[in-house]
């Protein structure tokens, strides 16, 4: 039996608004919209005006200066405790296992966690000039976690800054890593989003539904055109989506209090959170994530189960690179049958900032209700597969008390562990590491960007200067150049 504190999840809501489907909502509105379908889902009246503790993840499209008290005004709560995230992918998740702890210590009776993003409708208005009639935008609210910018001074130099530009980085790594060939990789690319592209389909909530094939989805044509190589447009997140999600937390005992049916309780068994070295360019590899390994294991350990036990999944799906290193770390074969999403993914599902991983939260939690002896496990991470947290859940309870793990040690491990001397003013033969080619518009190669070494062993970040569209057609990891610092715009420019 369950010890009374457990943390459990007892509703779950979801809601988008697809172009032209409804008026737009509020942000605000949303999360109560989410909010008050997750009280019908718990089958309990009332639940969501007792709840003492209201928690919202990071809105990118609206800034409020109190998103938490909005929100409970709206949901008729009084809660003593009012919580915002900072900006991350990892934050669903994150939010989970805090609070899971609260309601295992006894600090927290019961929770509403949501998060929501607009970023379509304030597109939208915009572009037609209108002005939305919401809450005042304000400042901003006090933020809870690490709210340090993703990337390095030398990375923003070099253009590798945004997600479009750091995530191919990585992709190219680790198919250098594979030793597969750009065919190869092709065909490994067009499966896996193939795969995740039906899942949507599938999915009432996903953005697109149109199940596009892996090879129309990997292919470049005019309207799918590199983004960032090897990545086209079908194969990025899309944020541009008006999507809520929100799940109610509470622990056995005040489930059993509030009459809560046991049908609707879906236990977190365990979880992990942790960073890998906070900028890309000093970690160890490109093709590796020490922090969601530590994490998965700690998660796994606290569960009583291990990898091969669980059911189902829900990768964070943000770049092809994301599901496919996550997989790796947490011991998943690159052949396993398992799916790997739940909700079809931020490419096909869709994207919305930091909240995507409560969908898969809420998606996992209605699997598992309708399985009751599977298991699932949900992936979030932030920046640039910097932030990651982890969650295991299931129907049925473990047998153990609950606990959060402690990844002190993990952490301390992964901050010190080695990492390449970077040369800020590289000169000299090199050798890349990792490359993308970055393509605006009009589907023109605009910008080459080269992480390399240099015969030393130090690294380099640089740009290239060269035929950047030859660098598509041939695998450049493993080729030797030439790297010079440019005094005039303090850049290094990798020559081919």
């Amino acid at each position: 039996m369950p010890g009374e504190n457990h943390p459990i999840i007892v509703g779950v809501g979801q809601h988008t608004i697809r172009d032209g489907s409804e008026a737009a909502l509020e942000p605000v509105d949303m999360m109560a919209l989410v909010g008050r379908k997750a009280e019908e889902d718990s089958e309990t009246k009332g639940l969501l005006a007792g709840v003492d503790s209201v928690r919202v993840v990071n809105i990118f499209a609206w800034r409020y200066s109190d998103p938490a008290g909005l929100l409970a005004e709206r949901i008729g709560a009084t809660p003593s405790d009012k919580i915002y995230t900072t900006l991350g992918g990892n934050t669903p998740q994150l939010l989970v296992n805090e609070t899971a702890e609260k309601i295992a210590n006894g600090e927290v009776r019961t929770a509403f966690l949501a998060g929501v993003e607009t970023v379509n409708a304030v597109r939208r208005a915009r572009q037609r000039g209108v002005e939305l009639p919401w809450t005042p935008q304000g400042k901003g609210a006090p933020m809870v976690g690490d709210a340090r910018m993703g990337s390095s001074e030398a990375e923003l130099k070099h253009g590798a800054s945004a997600p479009i530009q750091v995530y191919p980085l990585f992709e190219n790594a680790l198919r250098a890593h594979y030793g597969w060939s750009l065919d190869e990789h092709h065909d490994a690319l067009s499966k896996l989003t193939g795969t995740f592209s039906k899942v949507a389909a599938e999915n009432p909530y996903a953005w697109f539904r149109d199940g596009k094939s892996g090879e129309e989805i990997t292919t470049p044509t005019a309207e799918n055109r590199y983004v960032g190589f090897p990545y086209t447009k079908y194969m990025n997140a899309i944020m541009d989506v008006d999507q809520a999600a929100g799940v109610i937390m509470t622990s056995v005992g005040e489930a059993r209090r509030l009459g809560i049916p046991e049908s609707k309780w879906i236990y977190l068994l365990g979880c992990g959170d942790a960073a890998d070295i906070w900028f890309p360019s000093e970690r160890e590899n490109f093709h590796s994530s020490p922090a969601i390994k530590a994490c998965g294991e700690r998660a796994l350990e606290a569960s009583g189960f291990g990898i091969d036990g669980i059911n189902y999944f829900d990768l964070y799906s943000c770049f092809p690179v994301a599901v496919q290193i996550g997989r790796d770390m947490l011991g998943i074969r690159n052949d396993d049958p398992r799916p790997l999403t739940v909700t079809g993914g931020l490419p096909y599902f869709g994207g919305p900032g930091s909240n995507y991983s409560m969908h898969g939260i809420t998606t996992l939690v209605d699997t598992l209700r309708n399985e009751p002896d599977a298991l699932g496990m949900v992936t979030a991470l932030g920046w640039y597969l910097t932030k990651h947290a982890i969650g295991v859940y299931s129907a049925r309870p473990k047998d153990d008390d609950w606990y959060r793990p402690d990844m002190t040690k993990d952490q301390e491990q992964i901050d010190t562990a080695a990492r390449p001397v970077l040369a800020e003013q590289a000169n000299g033969p090199a050798t890349i590491e990792t490359y993308t080619v970055m393509f605006d518009r009009e589907a023109k190669p605009e910008l080459g960007i080269v992480i390399g070494r240099l015969g030393d062993g130090r690294r380099f970040i640089s740009n290239v200067e060269g035929d950047l569209e030859s660098m598509t057609k041939r695998e450049m990891v493993g080729v030797g150049g030439r790297v010079r610092h440019d005094d005039t715009s303090g850049k290094n420019i990798f020559e081919l």
